[in-house]
């Protein structure tokens, strides 16, 4: 793993979000790019409810940043939010006739990557 603070970059993960990474990725597509305060301003008045989980990985990755790198909090901007896909349980839902349909709940993971700029 190179040196981060090299690259100026903090990470923060949160894994195991019961959400479908579809809808996570339209509220991650929201802060990309923008500044960490933009970032959380976005997230606190957002009304989707993954927001919250977000909004902690963001605030996460900021005191990461902070504590762990040394960065200066007032240049980080979110260079990278993706999401991956997680395991997916499968359920039963019961039909007509004696039939059932499966449901299933897709899990999900959230990974922001905050940097410096440069000026």
């Amino acid at each position: 793993m190179p040196n981060t603070n090299q690259t100026k970059t903090a990470t923060a993960i949160c894994r195991s979000i019961r959400t479908s990474p579809r809808k996570l990725n339209l509220v991650a597509a929201l802060i990309r790019g923008k500044s960490a305060e933009k970032a959380i301003a976005e997230l606190t008045f957002s009304k989707r409810r993954v927001a919250n989980v977000v909004l902690q990985v963001v605030k996460s990755a900021i005191a990461n940043a902070e504590n762990n790198h040394g960065l200066n909090i007032d240049k980080l901007t979110v260079r990278e939010a993706y999401v991956g896909k997680g395991l997916v349980m499968k359920r039963m839902h019961a039909r007509g006739r004696g039939r059932g349909a499966r449901v299933l709940k897709p899990f999900s993971s959230v990974t922001v990557v905050v940097a410096e700029r440069e000026e």
